[in-house]
């Protein structure tokens, strides 16, 4: 490495500008060095109209489409207080502060005062005899400025590598708070689930039970085998245990809720049972595209890309010399009531040149770790969007698929309802016992109880493809620069 400063005024411009002129042919030049790595474009787009065209879904409070009060609070008590998402907070907070670091490196003046008072060494070098005096005081003042020259674009490389670190930690805390109100949501409509379910099997053993009296009376009567009892028995015992099963699946939804929440389960607010809301398979036709853009994890990673480009960049500059200016106006003097006057200034003017020539390969090894770097983060973020279209793919054919096979479960609903209302004229008219009324109601409970499998699985389907597409985030270049300063 080779610096020069320069310290006289009159020399000061005609030596930077030769040695600049000169030096760059003696310093390490950048090895040519590629990246191999090409991202993949095609499935992410940040255009304004794209942003427009799906504003509509998913929404970014998509919770809000269900008209659950219980759930919206829920969700936003999560996003306020959660622990989960203190580690993603922590994250931005410091790629913040590191924005304002790297914006803080340019011009830099410093003010300096010094008053001292000393004696000189009757044995030192100059003797006090030949100067007169033991003592003496020294005072100095001065306002030192430095500027140094971005000619290369290295600092402006390194202030926007930081501020795509700070989107990175924005969009990775974006990612955090979707993952999280998306559990909430599953955890909650999993709770109604249950209880649906609950009551359909609660049902179903009233009815099992009315009919095990039936065939015990007609046992003691001796019509029938004793037979029946035992199947009846067996029914039984399986609906009960589907519901203690039911009911603790019930207290493990509230204790996942409150641990996302982070407060203990009896500081959860009571649920009200409600009817699980009707699921429809509307998915845009720019699904696989368009939405895509939405995903915070692309986001994030899309702005690691850009920090690792700007850091090769950055790591190009550090072959090219650094050239600075200082400038001090400042004032000295062995005598303190003479230390403003005119002949007590000593004013100054430099330019430093800080030029790399040999320095063992570190600069072109640093140059190499850039670009892989750029390379990893573009296979990184190509194997993002290859996932996030996989997992549209697969949630919105499953959406579909569960939505097909609803309209055939309602065709056997209605069927065993049709089946439910003949067997009641017939057990009214005398042509059979109540056990044909019986089981034909156990079939529409358990048709219902199929349809409320469906039903639950749908939402659970539709709030992965909603978060696949990212909820509704949208990456904004604006806010995450106010953010970050």
């Amino acid at each position: 490495m080779t610096n020069i400063q320069i310290t006289h005024n009159s020399l000061v411009r005609g030596v930077v500008l030769a040695v600049v002129a000169a030096l760059p042919t003696a310093c390490v030049t950048p090895q040519h060095i590629t990246t191999t790595a090409a991202i993949q474009q095609a499935p992410v787009t940040r255009t304004a109209n794209a942003v427009e065209a799906t504003r509509e879904w998913p929404d970014a409070q998509w919770w809000m489409q269900y008209h659950d009060e219980t759930l919206t609070a829920l969700i936003e008590q999560a996003l306020q207080t959660a622990p989960s998402l203190a580690s993603a907070e922590a994250r931005f907070e410091v790629a913040r502060a590191n924005v304002q670091l790297a914006d803080a490196d340019g011009l830099h003046v410093e003010a300096n005062a010094d008053a001292s008072r000393q004696r000189l060494s009757d044995n030192g070098l100059f003797s006090p005899k030949f100067l007169g005096f033991n003592w003496y005081n020294q005072a100095d003042l001065g306002l030192r400025g430095s500027y140094v020259f971005d000619w290369w674009q290295k600092r402006q490389h390194s202030v926007a590598a930081v501020l795509d670190d700070a989107r990175t930690a924005q969009a990775q805390r974006a990612a955090a708070n979707m993952s999280l109100s998306a559990a909430i949501a599953q955890s909650y409509f999993g709770w109604q689930a249950d209880q649906a379910q609950l009551a359909i099997f609660t049902q179903q053993l009233k009815f099992t039970e009315k009919r095990r009296g039936i065939i015990r009376a007609r046992v003691d009567a001796e019509l029938e085998p004793i037979d029946g009892i035992y199947a009846a028995d067996a029914e039984i015992a399986a609906l009960r245990e589907a519901i203690v099963n039911g009911q603790f699946s019930l207290q493990l939804r509230r204790v996942a809720i409150a641990a996302l929440l982070g407060i203990s389960v009896d500081e959860v607010s009571a649920f009200t049972a409600r009817p699980l809301p009707a699921v429809v398979a509307n998915i845009p036709d720019n699904v696989g595209l368009d939405l895509l853009s939405r995903r915070a994890d692309i986001n994030a990673s899309r702005s690691q890309v850009e920090a690792a480009q700007h850091r090769l960049q950055s790591a190009r500059a550090e072959f090219y010399p650094d050239i600075s200016v200082n400038a001090l106006a400042g004032i000295s003097s062995i005598k303190f009531e003479k230390l403003f006057e005119a002949g007590s200034a000593v004013p100054s003017l430099g330019a430093a040149v800080h030029l790399p020539i040999f320095d063992s390969g570190h600069l072109r090894a640093q140059y190499g770790v850039r670009a892989a770097q750029v390379n990893s983060a573009i296979n990184s973020y190509n194997e993002t969007v290859v996932n996030a279209a996989r997992e549209v793919a697969v949630y919105a054919t499953q959406l579909q698929q569960l939505s097909a096979q609803r309209v055939e479960r309602e065709s056997q609903r209605d069927a065993a309802a049709h089946l439910l209302d003949i067997a009641i004229a017939r057990n009214d008219q005398g042509l059979s016992d109540a056990r044909a009324k019986l089981q034909a109601s156990q079939s529409l409970q358990q048709q219902l109880l199929s349809l409320t499998n469906l039903n639950a699985a749908a939402i659970n389907t539709q709030i992965n493809l909603i978060l696949a597409l990212g909820g509704g985030y949208q990456s904004s270049e604006a806010t995450a620069l106010t953010a970050a300063k």
